[in-house]
């Protein structure tokens, strides 16, 4: 996306997030149910909230629970993320429903770490679109991990800023209970990243199959170097995305959920 994208200029920036910066205002009973993919992407969120097992229409879910939120991981997928929306929203009834998590960067400028809230959420599928409840960047969810040519195809298709692979499907469930709904993203590979094949070992509950993976990689010696800055990266996004997401954690009167930052960390990748 070059040439046309606002986010390039950093005056730009603060200017359009002044305009897009309405913030949601949350009284300290509100419960907010944040929606993850994989527990490695928020495990440094929940490593002191109370996990809890529950059952809904027929399916077991882990939940991690404190006094201002609860969190589901629902797995990788739009289905795992609509299963685990309908769960999480029918079992503590939240004010709000937020899609946390990892996406790849379609913006050449976006760097590993940056944290994004997406004003709209695309579903690649039919195009459709959903608004947040706050935000500024243009997310689209696909069916799978997005390689360097589909990066460029989605920016170039939909003026997109991140892919990802569930926040629609959340942003969906959402919708239809009529919550707001607001998307927390971090990028975890940038535009010229090229991701290993990962696709067929994701499972159809949409958990990640990681023994699998590491035995398919483990004979391929020429994607380590691949898989081991992936891995690098990851650790990076996930710190950054917790950090955002203390918040939740914090003793205030108020919850207040607003506009991370609106432009790319001054960071690189590691």
């Amino acid at each position: 996306m070059s040439g046309r994208q606002p986010q390039q200029d950093d005056a730009n920036h603060k200017s359009l997030a002044a305009q897009a910066g309405r913030e949601l205002t949350l009284p300290n009973t509100a419960k907010v149910a944040i929606v993850a993919a994989l527990e490695r992407e928020v495990r440094p969120l929940i490593k002191q909230w109370r996990p809890v097992e529950r059952t809904y229409d027929g399916r077991e879910y882990k939940f991690f629970e404190n006094e201002r939120a609860v969190l589901v991981c629902g797995g990788i997928g739009q289905e795992a993320a609509r299963r685990a929306t309908e769960a999480i929203i029918s079992l503590y009834a939240p004010v709000l429903v937020q899609s946390a998590g990892f996406a790849g960067a379609l913006d050449s400028t976006l760097k590993v770490g940056t944290v994004l809230t997406p004003i709209c959420v695309i579903d690649a599928k039919d195009g459709s679109r959903i608004e947040a409840g706050v935000g500024y960047w243009v997310l689209v969810s696909v069916d799978q991990p997005a390689g360097v040519k589909q990066k460029a195809k989605l920016a170039e298709a939909y003026w997109a800023h991140a892919v990802d692979m569930e926040a629609a499907a959340v942003a969906r469930g959402a919708q239809a209970h009529d919550i707001t709904f607001v998307g927390i993203k971090v990028i975890s590979d940038e535009a010229d990243f090229e991701m290993p094949p990962m696709e067929r070992f994701v499972a159809r509950n949409g958990q990640f199959r990681t023994m699998a993976f590491t035995a398919f990689i483990a004979i391929r010696p020429w994607l380590w170097l691949r898989v081991a800055k992936l891995a690098r990266n990851s650790t990076k996004a996930a710190t950054a995305l917790c950090e955002w997401l203390e918040q939740y954690n914090d003793d205030e009167e108020d919850l207040t959920t607003s506009e991370p930052g609106v432009h790319p960390t001054s960071e690189g990748p590691n």
